[in-house]
């Protein structure tokens, strides 16, 4: 028997995302009960909160929201027991695309040309400024639900409509066509970069958990100084938000190499197609030892 006690693995959840959270959820427990860990499955839409009282740990593999914006960061603070990833503010900050570039705004980081959008917006201003194509999401959402790529003008307000019915915090981000990447981080170390080549148009929900035929790149391609440099930003900008344990941090590429950070996730999935699994593998670490780190750095604010 492991040293860590009798550990809930929150999984499932109510939020949009809550298949992908599933899939990660039985994973992870599956992964730590072949190591011998006390590990139990918790479901919150099904399982009072109360009866996580008599657990030593949390491992949290929800995914969204009520799982990653802080509010059961917040329940475990109160009950007093350590979880894995970020803390309350942290996970809130990180969960809000908008908050999360005010945050790297003011620390001088680079991110891309973005537009707050409401119902009085001037649409075809915005579509001016930002250029075509741009990308509408709902600021509070995550697996790419409810994001639109808007190709042609006077399609603005109708993606932004579509957004705002999943959340009231809708941005609009200027297209960087130059690539899609990812930074793993796992405690105090960036993991190798990932260049992510969908087959479809844009890494949307399909081609992040449904197809087989996006390429995950690693080595990414990119020269070893400049690499290095933006993994060294990329935790910067997770510390930033006061990120800790462990989470994955989202960057685009222009035509001209310079790199642009796009937000962070502070509980990554843990599915068979997802990203810091990919980057740990890489760097030696396989999935249940990955999990295992991840429960080891389990912690309250």
């Amino acid at each position: 028997m492991s040293d860590f006690g009798k550990v809930a693995v929150l999984f499932g959840g109510t939020s949009a995302e809550r298949e992908v959270s599933l899939n990660s959820g039985s994973r992870v427990l599956a992964a730590l009960q072949g190591q011998g860990i006390d590990a139990h499955p918790f479901d919150p839409a099904s399982q009072p909160l109360d009866a996580l009282k008599g657990y030593d740990r949390a491992f949290i593999a929800l995914h969204g929201r009520h799982g990653e914006d802080g509010t059961i960061q917040g329940a475990l603070e109160v009950m007093h027991i350590p979880y894995t990833g970020s803390g309350v503010l942290a996970s809130a900050l990180a969960m809000d695309k908008f908050r999360t570039k005010l945050m790297w705004q003011a620390a001088g980081l680079p991110i891309p040309e973005y537009a707050l959008l409401t119902a009085d917006s001037d649409f075809a201003e915005i579509e001016e400024q930002l250029g075509l194509p741009l990308f509408v999401k709902p600021a509070r959402e995550g697996s790419s639900i409810g994001v639109t790529k808007v190709k042609e003008r006077g399609a603005l307000k109708a993606a932004y409509e579509a957004a705002a019915a999943l959340d009231p915090l809708v941005i609009a981000e200027k297209g960087v066509l130059g690539g899609e990447y990812t930074v793993g981080i796992i405690g105090d170390e960036a993991m190798p970069i990932i260049k992510i080549e969908p087959a479809t148009e844009w890494y949307d929900y399909e081609a992040k958990y449904n197809r087989d035929d996006t390429k995950y790149l690693c080595p990414c391609g990119l020269p070893e100084a400049k690499e290095m440099q933006i993994r060294k930003g990329a935790l910067e900008a997770f510390r930033i938000l006061g990120g800790r344990g462990w989470g994955r941090v989202d960057f685009l590429m222009d035509e001209e190499g310079n790199h642009y950070f796009l937000e962070v996730n502070t509980a990554p999935g843990m599915t068979d197609h997802s990203l810091v699994p990919m980057a740990a593998r890489v760097s030696g670490l396989e999935y249940p030892a990955l999990v295992r780190r991840v429960l080891d750095m389990a912690a309250n604010d």
